[in-house]
């Protein structure tokens, strides 16, 4: 798995109907009304990978495994939501999962679809929504403080540590800023993933434009950069998303694009900042078996890689065959790399870097 992500925005601001699109899937139902979206409807999808298929095609691999990103869509949350308005906490429970947030924000003029608010204004859209995520986080402290502090005094440390974070999240918390601001050590702030808060996931901005609007933005988009405060923010315009999913291959799809004054689908934008949000790389695995592409956090050491693909590779790793997808490719394989010195060993302390090829050496 590559990693997840919720699609959250206010009702119909094209939430389903990208979702649909970029899974290319008609799963979740898109209409124009409210609370079309009745379950989160979950989208898996192969994430697009050149590098993955040249290696497989040198390699004369009988099986292709990209890695896989999964999209979950959540219903429209309204003002209130936090507090049961609409369908309440019932759709803020299901972001609590996922490894970071898509906010999808209108930024399109349609008399023939609703806006819930009655104009267009994307920052109102955007604090509407990003208010309600931090009451439901600021609900789900508070709840614990009582259990928490009633171990505490008996001794349990566990229950000592947790509240040592809490404190400074609730106070962030209560005074409007999301809890991966609150005023934690850098040593600690590790440990906020563990209380599954909202307001602690990474989050881009996907603005939702029409067609016309898709490589310049407009005045919408403009105001959503401005708003931003450092986080990713991707124009697509699900329209234009539609109509690519529905093509069958990718010269029709890169063509497409082409006379759209694009070089890339929504779709690819979206993984590349999302890989860029969670700090991930991809690492590869080839043979004529499999060609297999691996997701990691930067920085991991050789053996946590190892344990990605199973944790006795982990456990007894031993060391690490390694070269760049470049170099394999140009060596013509991993004989070529070897006779050319391009392949290496490396050990336990090697920081496995993005695009590398992968063969592990362990025992157990």
């Amino acid at each position: 798995m590559g990693f997840n992500c919720g699609i959250v925005g206010l009702p119909n601001v094209g939430k389903s109907t990208l979702f649909n699109a970029l899974t290319s899937t008609a799963a979740a139902e898109s209409a124009n009304y409210p609370f079309c979206t009745i379950e989160p409807n979950i989208g898996r999808i192969a994430v697009p990978d050149e590098r993955l298929f040249r290696l497989a095609k040198l390699a004369k691999s009988q099986n292709i495994i990209p890695t896989q990103l999964e999209f979950v869509d959540i219903a429209g949350i309204v003002k209130g939501a936090s507090s049961g308005e609409g369908l309440g906490n019932k759709f803020l429970s299901n972001i609590r999962e996922t490894d970071a947030i898509l906010h999808v924000v209108r930024c399109f003029d349609n008399e023939d679809i609703t806006h819930v608010s009655g104009k267009i204004d994307p920052i109102s859209d955007i604090e509407i929504i990003e208010t309600e995520l931090l009451l439901a986080d600021l609900e789900s402290v508070e709840g614990r403080f009582p259990n928490l502090e009633k171990k505490a005094k008996s001794g349990d440390k566990q229950s000592s540590e947790i509240l040592e974070i809490l404190l400074p999240v609730y106070d962030a918390l209560k005074s409007g800023k999301p809890a991966i601001e609150a005023d934690i050590s850098e040593d600690k702030k590790d440990n906020l993933k563990h209380l599954q808060l909202i307001t602690t996931k990474p989050m881009m901005y996907i603005c939702n434009v029409s067609e016309n609007d898709v490589v310049s933005g407009n005045e919408y988009t403009k105001k959503v950069v401005d708003r931003s405060n450092g986080k990713p923010v991707v124009i697509i315009s699900a329209a234009i998303e539609s109509e690519i999913a529905l093509l069958d291959s990718e010269e029709d799809k890169m063509e497409f694009l082409k006379e759209l004054g694009l070089t890339m689908t929504g779709l690819d934008r979206v993984i590349k900042q999302g890989y860029d949000l969670l700090g991930l790389i991809t690492y590869f695995t080839v043979g004529p078996k499999e060609s297999r592409a691996w997701t990691i956090k930067k920085g991991t050491k050789a053996p946590g890689a190892a344990g990605v693909i199973h944790s006795d590779f982990e456990k007894g790793f031993i060391c690490a065959e390694t070269v760049s997808w470049q170099d394999y490719l140009n060596c013509g394989g991993e004989q070529g790399a070897k006779q050319q010195g391009k392949l290496r060993l490396e050990g336990k302390e090697y920081i496995v870097q993005d695009g590398e090829v992968m063969h592990f050496r362990f025992n157990v």
